[in-house]
């Protein structure tokens, strides 16, 4: 197939031909296409958007360019989860033990982070002796003897995309809807998914701050994912202000932890609980599962799944009994200097914060501390009074602590008028 010709049809903005979205998926995974016309066709469609059909035609033809997980023998329906990222957002790791709990099986890639905090495998590598390294073929076999398994993604699955993102990430051409629905599904797919719940965030600390784009991401998700025989539930979440009081890698785990063990939740936890339970509805809802996600928490249930899950993957069983693991040498308070209500708690603010504290990377290369972040205990909305405490910072030096503190005032701002909270859910009306 003439490849010049496939990029002039999308330049065109003519639809395409049978076999041009499979040679593009395969021309990049195997690298029989070079760079520079793979780079050519991807400016092409971003100038000129695929159809909802040829992304379904591209998410399924990226999926198959390598391996795809073989789920045989698992119980149905075979479910994943995926979020654009956030600050504070641990769901992942609290989520999965909790629809375990609920009768589901689930077997999940996650990724690293890059940028103002740590993914959810670096989350999870805060726990000592947690393997995040499993091969698909171990996780299988851990899914099916204890329900649960997650590990870091593998190149062996949807090459295609690996290939297509590094040349987007230098070609201008990442925020394009078409393109980011297929990144997002064709791993899904290729990890051996029949059901997917997504969390699009939409804030200061999210990949999309506009409402009207996070939308239009959510609908592209949602119709792609139905037409190449994905059930799909998306949803647009709040990502103006931190998900939950953690953020910081350990310090997520150990809010994650409290919240699945039903301890009792300061007002900032309780909003990521409220978040967590509404996804494990949409979650078992989607997987045609009927169950109460808030009964198997109440009855300790999801903890011991919890429990056995970190286990089974080598962590330190302790993490359940304490919290005095990876704990940072300086934490301070940082309480308000007047009284009123809270106008602004920036996720975007916050998570600069953590991630100058050491909590994130600027570059793959960097190495993240564990132990460092913040605790915010205050949303917006909040009355505080002059002296109560607004953030506690966890730091490696207390020169890192004044520096985080310095943004952090910034961050969080306190007004004379009254503030209403912020809503969790962006997609309701």
């Amino acid at each position: 197939m003439n490849f010049v010709e496939i990029i002039a049809r999308r330049r065109d903005g003519l639809a395409s031909m049978p076999g041009d979205l499979a040679a593009v998926a395969q021309g990049a995974a195997d690298g029989s296409v070079p760079d520079y016309q793979l780079a050519a066709w991807l400016m092409a469609a971003f100038l000129n958007p695929l159809s909802t059909q040829e992304t379904a035609e591209l998410t399924l033809a990226m999926a198959k360019s390598g391996e795809v997980l073989d789920r045989s023998g698992l119980p149905h329906p075979w479910f994943d989860k995926h979020s654009t990222g956030g600050v504070g957002d641990k769901t992942t790791i609290a989520l999965l033990p909790i629809l375990v709990a609920c009768g589901m099986t689930v077997v999940k890639m996650s990724g690293r982070g890059l940028g103002m905090t740590g993914g959810t495998i670096d989350k999870l590598e805060a726990v000592p002796g947690f393997r995040t390294d499993l091969e698909p073929e171990a996780m299988l076999d851990l899914a099916r003897r204890t329900g649960l398994a997650l590990s870091g993604q593998t190149p062996r699955l949807a090459p295609a995309d690996k290939a297509l993102y590094a040349l987007r990430d230098v070609t201008g051409t990442v925020a394009n809807v078409p393109l980011i629905t297929a990144s997002i599904l064709s791993k899904k797919i290729a990890a051996g998914a029949e059901c997917v719940v997504l969390d699009v965030k939409c804030g200061s600390g999210a990949f999309m701050s506009d409402l009207q784009a996070a939308q239009t991401l959510r609908q592209s998700l949602v119709q792609t994912g139905e037409a190449a025989g994905l059930r799909v539930v998306a949803r647009v979440t709040d990502m103006d202000q931190p998900l939950g009081a953690a953020v910081g890698n350990a310090l997520e785990v150990k809010e994650a932890i409290r919240v699945v063990q039903g301890a009792e939740l300061s007002p900032t936890e309780a909003r990521f609980r409220d978040l967590l339970l509404e996804f494990a509805r949409d979650s078992l809802a989607v997987a045609g599962i009927d169950a109460d996600p808030a009964a198997v928490i109440a009855s300790g249930r999801a903890a011991e799944v919890m429990r056995q899950w970190f286990a089974e993957q080598g962590g330190d069983g302790s993490v359940f009994d304490s919290e005095d693991w990876a704990v940072a040498p300086v934490q301070r308070t940082m309480v308000a200097e007047r009284a009123g209500t809270v106008s602004q708690v920036s996720a975007h603010g916050v998570g600069h914060a953590v991630l100058n504290l050491g909590a994130g990377r600027r570059t793959k290369e960097d190495v993240i501390d564990p132990r460092v972040g913040a605790i915010v205990h205050v949303a917006v909305g909040t009355r505080v009074q002059a002296g109560e405490p607004l953030v506690t910072i966890h730091a490696a030096s207390e020169a890192d602590a004044d520096a985080a503190e310095a943004m952090l005032r910034q961050a969080i701002q306190v007004g004379e008028a009254e503030v209403a909270p912020r809503r969790l859910f962006l997609d309701e009306s």
